[in-house]
């Protein structure tokens, strides 16, 4: 059962990564330039690898937490897997992503990007729960 529960972090932090890239790096990514000054300076930088690597291991926290709370509430297979994740994506990201946009200059389409960032994050570690632990 140990080896499942790593796999399922594993597998989905790795699956997730891909996802963060494409929606917090690619997906409307003119739009970070409206507002440069909120943004770390671009191009490769020792900040900016700090910054990386920092949000890859807080991506293995959130997969990891998703598992370990999945076992704790015994959420079981896929149906049940998916239900708490939108439960927890309204809860948390979806609410502070939009908060943080009505104080700080995002463009709403970032606000769109990083919510289905976390959506994409949080379905496939449900995914990885559902599969590896039914």
């Amino acid at each position: 059962m140990r080896a499942h529960i790593v796999l399922a972090i594993l597998l989905s932090r790795f699956a997730a990564s891909m996802t963060d890239w494409f929606f917090g790096g690619v997906l409307f990514h003119k739009k970070y330039l409206v507002y440069p000054e909120i943004w770390r300076r671009i191009g490769p930088s020792p900040t900016e690898n700090w910054a990386i690597g920092w949000s890859i291991v807080l991506g293995f926290v959130t997969c990891g937490a998703f598992v370990f709370t999945c076992l704790a509430f015994q959420v079981h297979g896929y149906a049940a897997a998916i239900r708490f994740a939108m439960a927890i994506l309204l809860i948390a990201p979806v609410p502070l992503l939009i908060t943080n946009s009505l104080f700080i200059k995002i463009h709403p389409l970032t606000v769109v990007a990083h919510s289905l960032g976390w959506l994409a994050k949080l379905f496939i570690a449900a995914a990885a729960v559902g599969w590896l632990l039914p």
